[in-house]
């Protein structure tokens, strides 16, 4: 599948074994279940595969190993981004040598709060410095920053900038539709919105939640583009507070317990992150029906 035909991309959890070692059987098990429960697309390496606490040489053995078992199904987006420039540039080099990449995704620079003119600057260095195609990932609720949609008008501009993960609401979203060319990708980052996102002519979302509501979401996807607004509407309506409890707590603790709970194997979190409470997991299975 082409990238641009992905409409429900996953942002992967990291699969971990006992000793909080990545569990490279438990992701081969974790990509086939979500392949088969309609995912179109995967980021590896991004905030829910908790790529803060990943070392550079754990991401590039979770890239490699996630392309073999992918195996061209669907395409792999790769999480290369961080609030240093030239590290940044540096790491995505790497992983553009590692053939079965098909983007980078790269977040917007945090807690160094750079204005609209040093965001343009960053993004335009990192992607004239490859080939590999870059998404740009804007989620201010976890940067303190966020990208103008003026901004990301012009970053379109640039060859291989092919498209924007938009966490800044449908107002951002719709604006950048209308106004970038129609081969740019736009994806909102909010499960949430991923109804509404599409109705307004996004892409569709990068979702933590398609790892636990894959074939409810790509139903809802398929009724959208039959016609069929009604039941689109209603698998949206009751998908939302289930949406709303993984996150319920720091994600992915949630969708970890999920997977685990579902018999998908993937492990716990590593520190700073927690897992949930009894308390926790009990109101989340209600709420999930489950």
């Amino acid at each position: 599948m082409d990238i641009q035909q992905a409409r429900v991309i996953t942002a992967m959890v990291t699969p971990f074994d006992q000793e909080n070692k990545v569990d490279n059987e438990k992701l081969k098990k974790l990509i086939e279940y979500l392949i088969s429960t309609g995912t179109e697309g995967i980021v590896v390496g991004g905030t829910t595969g908790e790529s803060p606490t990943l070392s550079h040489d754990e991401k590039l053995g979770l890239y490699q190993k996630t392309v073999e078992y992918v195996a061209g199904r669907v395409p792999i987006i790769a999480g290369t981004g961080s609030n240093n420039t030239a590290e940044t540039i540096s790491f995505t080099q790497e992983v553009e040598k590692i053939s079965g990449i098909d983007a980078a995704l790269v977040v917007t620079p945090y807690y160094n709060k750079p204005n609209q003119v040093g965001l343009f600057a960053h993004f335009e260095a990192v992607a004239k410095s490859t080939t590999l195609p870059i998404i740009v990932y804007n989620v201010p609720g976890r940067t303190s920053v966020s990208i103008d949609p003026e901004t990301t008008i012009r970053l379109s501009a640039i060859d291989n900038l092919i498209g924007i993960k938009e966490c800044a609401g449908l107002d951002a979203m719709s604006y950048i539709i209308s106004h970038t060319p129609e081969d740019f990708l736009v994806y909102t980052g909010e499960d949430n919105l991923s109804l509404p996102a599409k109705a307004i002519g996004a892409n569709g979302v990068i979702s933590v939640a398609s790892q636990v509501f894959g074939k409810e979401m790509t139903d809802m996807y398929d009724a959208l583009e039959n016609g069929q607004m009604k039941t689109a509407a209603e698998i949206s309506a009751d998908l939302l507070p289930k949406m709303d409890s993984l996150f319920s707590v720091p994600s992915p603790a949630p969708t970890k317990f999920l997977l685990n709970h579902s018999g998908v194997d993937v492990g716990g979190l590593r520190l700073p992150l927690v897992d949930c409470t009894r308390e926790e997991k009990e109101r989340i299975l209600t709420i999930c029906n489950l």
